[in-house]
């Protein structure tokens, strides 16, 4: 029996850095750098990878050389209770080169999608009541970042 699952994410030479920002932003912490040994395929010392924890999850994080790309197939949704939250991830996330998405998803200066997204929109699109549930996708569906209060009066019908 498998005993753990560990997300395990591979960029050109930007390990560290990834590891360093996403720690920053979610209180979190690098357990573990590993480095290049003189055999490596890279200079001796450089990083290998970094190993770091979110919220209780484990990553590693490894510079693995050019050839590998993050896709959109694949994201990282974290879900918050403010707009205060969503607004600091979303700034910090597509700064210095990240690009925003629709509906609450971003590619940060990495490569990698992450999805922001208020803990209430699940309830908000799961609602037993039809009007409801279609009014908050259909104003979800024309945000970038998502705006909680506009999510909400749609929801209310207001």
């Amino acid at each position: 029996m498998t005993t753990s699952i560990t997300t395990f994410l591979t960029y050109d030479t930007q390990a560290e850095e990834a590891a360093k920002l996403y720690t920053l932003l979610f209180d979190g912490t690098i357990k573990e750098t590993m480095r290049y040994p003189a055999v490596g395929p890279r200079p001796a010392g450089s990083v290998l990878s970094v190993t770091f924890q979110l919220l209780g999850q484990t990553y590693i994080a490894l510079n693995g050389g050019p050839t590998f790309t993050f896709g959109q197939g694949f994201s990282l949704m974290v879900q918050v209770d403010t707009q205060a939250e969503i607004d600091r991830l979303w700034k910090k996330l597509t700064e210095n080169g990240g690009k925003e998405g629709q509906c609450g998803w971003l590619v940060d200066k990495f490569g990698v999608s992450w999805q922001i997204v208020p803990k209430q929109l699940g309830g908000m699109l799961s609602d037993k009541d039809k009007g409801k549930s279609s009014r908050a996708m259909q104003a979800m569906m024309g945000m970038q970042k998502l705006d909680l209060a506009k999510l909400q009066s749609a929801f209310d019908g207001v």
